[in-house]
C-alpha cells in the first residue's frame, strides 16, 4: 500500500536509513557466494590521525558510488573498512595532543595515567611535554585511534557508505600485524628482503629513514657559493697561487667540504678533460680527492663541475657507488656536524676548522663554512642568492639528509630490471580509470634509483619480526637473523624472547638483541588486499575475493600504495591484486592548491553533512570526473539538495495518484503486474505481459528513458559515475519539467480511464527506474521514497534495464521525437502568456503550429495533451514544408489581455 507522508523532506533521513541498513543487513557480505559473483574492493583505509576533510569525502564517495551499482547490477559485493592507524601520523597526533614524548631508554610504568589536560593545546604548551618509556607511548596511541575510529565510522555511515561494518581492521591490530610480520618473513625468506648499511634518506625531524616515495619537492631560498680547489701535479707539489692552479666549483652545500671525496665533470666536457686522472686538494682541510667523469654531471650548470660528497644529495649516492669511491660523512642523524673528522683530516689547521663546525646544525655549518672560506680567501667573489627544489620527507619539517644508516629493503625493480619489467608488465594486467594513469605508474617505476627502503627509526608501527645473535664481544651478527616461529606472530622482538634463549641473555655477549625498528607504514597498506581478503588466516574467504576486482585511490599515491601493493602481489602471489584501478583527482582549495591536512586549508565535512545533507555532499562529489583534480564548491551542494528535494515532490505527485479513482481496478492490476516484472532479473518478464503504453507522449518518455538505462548502465561499467550522473539528472529535469507538465491533466482524468492509466504506468515506470538510477548517487532520498510504496531497499533491487523499459512503449519509431516537440511548442504558448503578464492558467483563444508535415503527424497524437496543459481553446496544426522547426502563433484572449 502507498504511504506518502503529507510534508515529506530530506531532513534527518541519514539517522533514520543508516540505521535502518545496519539493523536489516543490507549491505552484510555473502559469504556463500562463488567467486564469479563476486565483487571485492580493497578500500583504502585513512589514516586515523585527527579528522576528515572534504578530499576523503570526495574520493571515498566515489567509491561507494560503484559499489552501489554493482550491488543493484547483481554482484555480491565485499566492501570493508580498514584504518591506517600505525605510523608518523599517529606518533605526531598523540605527541600534540597529550603533551608526551616517547624515550625509549625509559622503563614502563604499568600505573601511567594519561595527562588529564590532553587536547587542550593552551594548557599542554604551557607545562611542556613529559618523557614516556615506547611502551606507555604505544598505549596512548591506541587510546587515541580508538576514539578517531569511532568517530571516522559515524561520519562515513553519515555519509552513506555502504560498507560492512561487520569487516574492519586495523592496521596495527594483532591480525594485520601477523599478516604484515608473515609476509616480511617470505619475503626474507624467498630473498627479496635484505638488510644493508648504506646512505639512506634521513629525516632530522623524526629521526627516522625514508623511502624514495615519500619524498616531495620544496622551494626553498638558497645560495651558489664558488670555491677554489688547489690542484695538485704528478709529483704531488702543490701548484703555485695562480688562476690556473685552482679548479673551482659551484656548491648550494658549502658546509659539506669536510666530506667531499672527488670532483666530477662530464666526460665529454672539453673544459675538464685534461684534469680526469688528477687530484685537488680541499679548501680549509687539504684533503687530496680525485677528478673523476660521469655522465650524470650537467656541463652547463654552475661552472661544469661539481664537488662529490659523502652524501649531500642522490646524484653524489649515485656517483659514489658507481665510481667506488670512499665515505667521509660528517652529518649525523640529528642533522648535526659530527664530533670527529672523517678519515683524511690531518694537520693543526685542518682539524681546528672541522672543531669550529662540530656540532653546528647543517645550516649554522653552512654560514661558519663560509665564515672560514672568505678568511683562507678560497670563496671567490660572493655566495649568488637562488631558489632551488629541496627535498624533503612529506611529513617532516626540515630538508633531509642523507646518513649512513643499516636499513631493511624489499627488491622493487629499482635495481633489478627483470622486475622493473615484470612490474610494468603487471600494469597492463589492470584496467586503469582514466586509463592515462598506467602511464603515471610505469614512469614511476622506470624512475626508481634502489629499492624499497621499509625499516623506520620509530616506535607505533608493526615491528621487524627479527633477533640477531651477538657474538663474544656483544656485537650483532647481522647477517644470521633469528626468526620466529608463525605460531607465535605478531612478535616484538624488543619485549618478547626468541626460541632457544631468556630474557637475561638480551643484549649480553652471546646473547641475542631484538630488531628495534618498526616498518614503514606503507609496508603494512602495502598488504591490504591480503588483510581484507584472509590471505593466511581465512582460505575460504581468500578464494572467493582475491585478486580483487577494485582499488580505488587518490593519483598522488600511486607511487607509494598501488605500487607498493602490486609490488607485494607479484612477489608473493604472482598476479596483480586487482582488476580496475579507480584513480580519484585532489580537492582544491579556492587557490587551486591540493587540499590537505599539512597545508591547513581543508574544510572538514560535518558542518556541511549537517547543513546540506548527505544526499547533496555525495551529488556534489559525483560530480568530479575520475582522476580529475576538482574545486571545492558549496555552490553544487545547494544544488544537490535542490535536485533530492525535486525527487521528493515529483514522486509525491505520481504516487498520489494512486488513489485516485481515474484509473480503475484494470489499470491499477497493470501496474502491479509490471512492477513486479520490472523488480525480477528477468529481461523477458514485460513482454510476456504484453503490455504497452498507447500516448505517443508516454512512448517518445519510455524510450528515451530506455536509453538513459543503457547509458548509465555504460558509464557505470567504465567507472564512470560522473557521465551516469549527468545524463539521469538531465533525463529527470525533462521529466518533470516537460512530461509531467504535459501529462498532468491526462493523469487526472480530462482524456477519461485509458488515457489516465497509460500516463500512470508511465509516471510509475519512470518514477521506479529513476529511483534505481540515482540510488548510487542520493541512497538516502531514494530510500525514503522507495520505502512509501515497495518492499525491501531500493539498494538490493536490480539495476533498471533497458529492454524491460523499451518493452513497455508501442513500437511507433516515428512517436520517439513526440516529447521534446510538444514540449517545444507548450514552451512558446508559456512564453507569450509569461511576456503579456499573465497567469500560465489563463486561456489561449488561438494556437497556430506551422511544422514540417512529420511533425504535424506527431502533433496530432498529442493534440489532447498540447491542448490540456497549455490551456488552448483552438489548437491548428498547418503542413508546411519549408519550417526547420515548428512556427507558433499564440493569440490570447482579448479579455485576459
Amino acid at each position: 500500500m502507498t504511504q506518502v507522508p503529507d510534508k515529506p523532506t530530506v531532513d534527518g533521513l541519514e539517522a533514520k536509513w543508516s540505521q535502518r541498513w545496519e539493523d536489516d543487513g543490507v549491505y552484510r557480505f555473502d559469504r556463500t557466494a562463488p567467486r564469479e559473483r563476486v565483487f571485492s574492493i580493497d578500500t583504502p583505509p585513512p589514516t586515523v590521525s585527527g579528522s576528515l576533510h572534504m578530499g576523503h569525502v570526495f574520493s571515498y564517495t566515489h567509491t561507494d558510488h560503484i559499489a552501489r551499482y554493482r550491488r543493484m547490477a547483481g554482484d555480491e559485493v565485499f566492501y570493508p573498512m580498514g584504518w591506517d592507524d600505525n605510523g608518523l601520523p599517529t606518533e605526531r597526533r598523540v605527541q600534540n595532543y597529550f603533551g608526551v614524548r616517547c624515550d625509549p631508554a625509559l622503563g614502563y610504568d604499568p600505573d601511567f595515567v594519561p595527562p588529564p589536560d590532553g587536547g587542550d593545546p593552551e594548557a599542554v604548551g604551557s607545562r611542556g611535554e613529559i618523557a614516556i618509556s615506547r611502551r606507555n607511548f604505544i598505549e596512548l596511541c591506541h587510546v587515541l585511534t580508538a576514539e578517531d575510529e569511532l568517530a571516522f565510522e559515524a561520519l562515513w555511515r553519515q555519509l552513506g557508505l555502504s560498507v560492512d561494518w561487520s569487516m574492519t581492521y586495523a592496521t596495527i591490530d594483532e591480525r594485520c600485524q601477523r599478516v604484515a610480520q608473515r609476509a616480511f618473513l617470505e619475503n626474507l625468506a624467498r630473498g627479496e628482503a635484505y638488510q644493508i648499511e648504506a646512505p639512506s634518506l634521513w629525516d632530522v625531524t623524526f629521526g627516522t629513514a625514508v623511502a624514495q616515495a615519500e619524498l616531495e619537492d620544496r622551494e626553498r631560498p638558497g645560495a651558489y657559493h664558488r670555491i677554489a680547489f688547489g690542484r695538485v701535479d704528478s709529483q704531488g707539489a702543490q701548484n703555485g697561487p695562480n688562476l690556473s692552479s685552482t679548479v673551482e666549483i659551484e656548491t648550494t652545500r658549502p658546509e659539506l667540504l669536510a666530506a667531499c671525496v672527488a670532483l666530477v665533470a662530464h666526460p665529454g666536457d672539453e673544459r675538464y678533460q685534461p684534469l680526469f686522472g688528477t687530484t685537488v686538494t680541499t679548501p680549509l682541510f687539504g684533503v687530496e680527492v680525485p677528478v673523476v667523469a660521469h655522465k650524470l654531471a650537467e656541463p652547463d650548470k654552475g661552472t661544469g663541475i661539481a664537488m662529490i660528497c659523502t652524501f649531500g644529495d642522490t646524484a653524489d649516492v649515485t656517483w659514489w657507488r658507481e665510481l667506488n669511491l670512499p665515505v667521509r660523512a660528517i652529518v649525523d642523524r640529528r642533522g648535526r656536524i659530527a664530533a670527529d673528522p672523517p678519515p683524511g683530516i690531518e694537520g693543526d689547521g685542518p682539524r681546528e676548522a672541522y672543531r669550529y663546525l662540530a656540532g653546528r646544525t647543517v645550516g649554522g655549518a653552512r654560514n661558519a663554512t663560509v665564515e672560514l672560506l672568505r678568511e683562507s680567501g678560497d670563496l671567490i667573489g660572493e655566495p649568488r642568492p637562488i631558489t632551488h627544489a629541496v627535498k624533503f620527507f612529506e611529513k617532516g619539517d626540515r630538508p633531509l639528509e642523507i646518513v649512513s644508516s643499516r636499513q631493511w629493503y624489499i627488491r622493487n625493480g629499482g635495481r633489478d630490471q627483470d622486475l622493473r619489467d615484470a612490474l610494468i608488465a603487471r600494469g597492463s594486467e589492470m584496467t586503469w580509470h582514466p586509463l592515462y594513469m598506467q602511464g603515471r605508474y610505469t614512469n614511476w617505476i622506470e624512475g626508481l634509483t634502489g629499492d624499497w627502503l621499509i625499516s623506520r627509526q620509530r616506535y607505533f608501527g608493526v615491528p621487524i619480526p627479527l633477533w640477531y645473535p651477538l657474538d663474544d664481544a656483544g656485537e650483532p651478527v647481522w647477517d644470521q637473523p633469528i626468526t620466529p616461529d608463525d605460531g607465535t606472530l605478531p612478535v616484538d622482538p624488543s619485549a618478547d624472547v626468541p626460541t632457544g634463549y631468556d630474557d637475561t641473555q638480551r643484549g649480553r655477549p652471546n646473547g641475542f638483541v631484538g630488531d628495534h625498528d618498526v616498518m614503514d607504514t606503507w609496508a603494512t597498506s602495502s598488504l591490504t588486499p591480503q588483510i581484507a581478503c584472509g590471505w593466511s588466516e581465512d582460505p575460504d574467504l581468500w578464494e572467493r575475493t582475491y585478486p580483487m576486482d577494485m582499488r580505488p585511490q587518490g593519483h598522488d599515491i600511486i607511487r607509494t600504495w598501488l605500487f607498493s601493493t602490486a609490488v607485494r602481489s607479484h612477489l608473493g602471489h604472482d598476479c596483480a591484486p586487482w582488476r580496475h584501478c579507480a584513480l580519484s583527482g585532489w580537492i582544491l582549495d579556492p587557490d587551486r592548491k591540493k587540499m590537505s591536512k599539512s597545508k591547513g586549508n581543508v574544510v572538514t565535512p560535518v558542518d556541511l553533512l549537517d547543513t546540506y545533507g548527505a544526499d547533496a555532499v555525495r551529488y556534489w562529489a559525483a560530480n568530479g570526473r575520475p582522476g580529475t583534480d576538482t574545486a571545492f564548491d558549496e555552490g553544487q551542494m545547494k544544488i544537490g539538495r535542490r535536485l533530492a528535494i525535486k525527487l521528493l515532490n515529483a514522486a509525491k505527485f505520481a504516487l498520489a495518484l494512486d488513489g485516485s479513482t481515474a484509473t480503475g481496478d484494470e489499470a491499477r492490476r497493470m501496474k502491479a503486474a509490471v512492477l513486479a516484472t520490472l523488480s525480477t532479473r528477468n529481461p523477458d518478464g514485460l513482454l510476456l505481459l504484453g503490455t504497452h503504453v498507447r500516448n505517443s507522449i508516454d512512448t517518445a518518455l519510455l524510450v528515451e528513458l530506455s536509453r538513459l538505462a543503457r547509458t548509465a548502465t555504460e558509464a557505470l561499467e567504465g567507472f564512470d559515475y560522473a557521465r551516469a550522473l549527468e545524463r539521469t539528472e538531465q533525463f529527470f529535469w525533462r521529466f518533470t519539467d516537460d512530461y509531467v507538465e504535459l501529462a498532468k491533466g491526462r493523469a487526472y482524468g480530462s482524456q477519461g480511464p485509458e488515457a489516465a492509466a497509460d500516463a500512470h504506468l508511465t509516471l510509475t515506470v519512470t518514477l521506479d527506474a529513476l529511483l534505481r538510477l540515482f540510488a548510487p548517487f542520493l541512497p538516502f532520498v531514494t530510500e525514503e521514497i522507495w520505502s512509501w510504496w515497495r518492499r525491501g531497499s531500493v539498494h538490493k533491487a536490480p539495476w533498471p534495464s533497458a529492454e524491460h523499459i523499451h518493452s513497455l512503449a508501442e513500437p511507433v519509431q516515428s512517436h520517439t521525437d513526440a516529447l521534446h516537440l510538444t514540449a517545444a511548442v507548450l514552451a512558446e504558448v508559456r512564453r507569450a502568456k509569461t511576456e503579456a503578464r499573465l497567469s500560465l492558467r489563463v486561456e489561449a483563444e488561438q494556437v497556430t503550429v506551422s511544422a514540417h508535415r512529420s511533425d504535424v503527424e506527431v502533433l496530432e497524437t498529442t493534440r489532447a495533451d498540447l491542448i490540456d496543459a497549455g490551456r488552448i481553446a483552438n489548437l491548428s496544426l498547418v503542413a508546411d514544408e519549408a519550417p526547420a522547426h515548428p512556427e507558433v502563433s499564440v493569440v490570447l484572449a482579448a479579455d485576459a489581455c
